[in-house]
């Protein structure tokens, strides 16, 4: 069976022409959070202006076929399986496309983002129409050849088929397929007769990734361009009084000296000449107000924990009524350091400013946003904005801010000439975006052995986590529930790290539930098992999570990673959340090798819904575990005087090759919807490795990382 849907698309939005060089078809049209696919003969690939186009599908004379991925690509695998989709409905064989990297269309496009795990969950259907058009078009083309009824038909692997079984290959009827209508509707596979879907696919990008081919923005140049490394404030807070660029200019190499805000950048012919300009600048530097340290951070969000002053984001029942009828209550602080991304590919952009237009190409998560403010800064008309995306080194949210590309439209702005900003590892650990600093304090109330209430607080350096996290678990498991939050207003720039406050928030709260387990000598299964219960059928149409989802991965890791039964010196710890659509549960194994936790292995259990790669999802759940294994374990970073304190990674310490753990992979299988896999199984890792930490040394911890917080057996909350 095959399920008729209309396409969220307009059929005048659709667009056909046979004008191309050689003929052909070029469909194309506005997809809601997805893209514009068009077709297109292309004889010699090599030969087509692809500036010109966007996300689409070209068919060749000879039944090749080229399709355009439009989100970007940070290492989370969209450029291989938003095609996959596409290729799935147009009904082609994988090894007859070609994958080509779009560029930013404002017009056509509505989520060009990578961010938030969201490529694939909104790309589902649309994408799939984009192929399903295409092929019946073709399949209609082929039925007034024949003079039958396109129900007559059949394709695969690029060839229809009548009941006579003659055939014509896609190619062969391209020409006619744009003379016709647009389907009004159009017919998408069931899970069942997937072909490409569900099957592992090899990375597009892996041979250039493999062989060095230029691909990143690192490796992008024009001929006449300048190398552009700027000197900023050596402290968040920080204010050019004046600088003396005598030594940067006597550099061999150097072009220009160019000084914006409080900002001064040295112009090159190569990066080394530019980084070395950049040592010889003299500058000095003031500020208005107190500069800031991590012991003000600290007590700031102290003092803010145990303040009035919230903003309340969920309320069910009343828990101050709860802790005042209570037999028991239990509250736990949980802390956590800024985080920089550290992105294997340091920022960096490419801009060429000119009286006509602003062109860019680089590494950005967010193209069109950085277009907009790009057309802001330098005064000019959106439609003279153009982006093309290189593929990216690593992104995990600091690239969601397209400062480096301000910084580049800005210089080349002035310096009147093409121009490529690149950060050293030294500017982008001390001029980054990072993960802000939070505290939490959970107290439950308990009563008759049953937690009766649940109040979270957060308090965080800039912003709080976003509106959606209050109803993840344990939201509708507790009948009287609080959140709230408040937040210190600082100087150091802060922003979205790989899973936005749910890659600490997490660790609190199944770190919580672990003590209060032990406390009320419960299985710990079995308590999260048992408020799950209480979730299920509930009509709140504000909890985000499926408490059957979630049950599911939880027995299932229960099961796979032997829970209960590991062998002598073996140490095992549990954790299960919900986060970006997608239900994960971990259980980490941790030996000790010389009195020191040892995380050998995670056992992870993920429910996203349908796979759509296996092979990229592996990946990704992969260093998603990874991740959240290493910064728990490691990641600390401070400031003194507003200044960062570690700048490379000589003293910033990052999860070393031998410390990496194995990750078992298991999936649920489903015929549901795909959902994200870029962060969901970086959350649960830490509390994972923190409860199998517990179970090794007794050492409850409350603090990351835990390197530094356990060296003791006393509580360390």
């Amino acid at each position: 069976m095959k399920k008729s849907v209309s396409p969220s698309f307009s059929r005048r939005s659709f667009i056909k022409t046979s004008t191309l060089a050689g003929g052909g078809m070029l469909i194309g049209f506005n997809l809601f959070q997805a893209c514009k696919p068009e077709v297109a003969p292309p004889v010699d690939i090599a030969k087509l202006n692809f500036n010109d186009f966007n996300a689409f599908i070209k068919i060749a004379d000879n039944g090749m076929v080229t399709i355009f991925s439009p989100n970007p690509e940070i290492g989370q695998g969209v450029k291989t399986s938003m095609p996959m989709l596409i290729a799935e409905e147009l009904d082609v064989s994988w090894d007859k496309v070609h994958v080509v990297q779009g560029a930013l269309d404002t017009k056509n496009f509505t989520r060009q983002v990578a961010g938030g795990s969201q490529s694939i969950r909104h790309g589902w259907e649309p994408l799939r129409q984009t192929g399903a058009t295409a092929r019946q078009m073709l399949v209609n083309a082929a039925a007034a050849r024949w003079g039958i009824a396109p129900s007559e038909c059949k394709t695969e692997n690029g060839v229809i088929t009548n009941t006579n079984g003659d055939t014509l290959g896609y190619g062969d009827v391209v020409k006619e397929a744009a003379a016709l209508e647009v389907p009004e509707k159009v017919a998408l596979k069931e899970p069942k007769d997937f072909k490409i879907i569900g099957k592992d696919a090899s990375n597009v990008d892996v041979e250039k990734i493999t062989t060095g081919q230029p691909l990143y923005g690192l490796d992008y140049k024009e001929e006449g361009m300048s190398y552009a490394v700027v000197l900023r404030p050596p402290a968040f807070g920080n204010k050019l009084v004046d600088f003396d660029d005598t030594g940067a200019r006597a550099i061999n190499g150097v072009k220009d000296v160019i000084k914006f805000g409080d900002k001064v950048a040295v112009l090159a012919t190569n990066t080394w000449a530019a980084m070395k300009g950049k040592k010889a600048l003299k500058a000095n530097w003031t500020s208005d107000d107190k500069l800031e340290n991590t012991e003000d951070h600290d007590k700031i969000l102290t003092d803010l924990l145990g303040g009035s002053e919230f903003n309340t984001m969920r309320a069910d029942g009343d828990v101050k009524k709860a802790f005042a009828a209570a037999d028991q209550i239990v509250e736990r602080t949980y802390e956590s350091p800024f985080l920089p991304h550290n992105c294997m590919e340091p920022m960096n952009f490419f801009a060429d400013v000119t009286t006509d237009k602003v062109r860019l190409v680089g590494p950005i998560q967010t193209p069109a946003g950085t277009a907009r403010r790009v057309a802001e800064l330098l005064d000019r008309k959106p439609e003279e904005v153009s982006v093309d995306m290189t593929r990216m080194g690593g992104g995990f949210g600091r690239r969601l801010y397209g400062d480096f590309a301000l910084e580049a439209a800005e210089i080349s702005n002035l310096a009147k000439k093409p121009v490529k900003v690149v950060y050293s590892r030294e500017d982008d650990m001390s001029a980054g975006i990072y993960r802000p600093a939070i505290k939490y304090r959970i107290t439950a109330s308990i009563k008759d052995g049953e937690i009766t209430g649940y109040h979270l607080k957060e308090a965080s350096v800039n912003s709080n986590m976003y509106g959606l996290i209050p109803n993840f678990f344990p939201a509708g498991a507790v009948e009287n529930y609080q959140v709230d939050v408040a937040n210190y207003n600082s100087k150091i720039t802060t922003g979205a790290w790989r899973a936005p406050y749910t890659n600490f928030l997490s660790f609190a709260e199944q770190s919580f539930f672990d003590e209060v387990a032990e406390i009320l000598e419960k299985d710990r299964i079995q308590l999260r098992l048992d408020l799950l219960q209480k979730v299920k059928g509930t009509t709140d149409e504000r909890i985000q999570y499926s408490p059957e989802r979630l049950e599911k991965v939880i027995k299932v890791a229960v099961d796979k990673s032997g829970w209960g039964n590991a062998k002598e010196g073996v140490y095992q710890g549990f954790s299960a959340y919900y986060c970006h659509n997608t239900h994960v549960a971990e259980v980490a194994d941790v030996v000790l090798e010389n009195d020191i936790p040892v995380v050998k292995k995670v056992t992870c259990v993920v429910d996203c819904g349908i796979v759509v790669n296996p092979l990229g999802a592996k990946n990704q759940i992969e260093g998603g575990v990874i991740d959240g294994v290493g910064h728990a374990m490691y990641g600390d970073f401070s400031f003194k005087n507003g200044e960062p304190q570690d700048v490379n990674f000589n003293t910033y310490r990052l999860i070393r090759i031998n410390e990496t753990p194995v990750v078992e992979t298991h999936f649920i299988e489903s015929d549901i919807a795909p959902t994200g896999l870029g962060e969901p199984t970086l959350p649960p890792a830490g509390a994972a490795v923190a409860n199998a930490i517990k179970a090794a040394k007794g050492i409850r911890l409350y603090k990351q990382p835990f390197i530094k917080h356990m060296k003791t057996k006393a509580p360390l909350g």
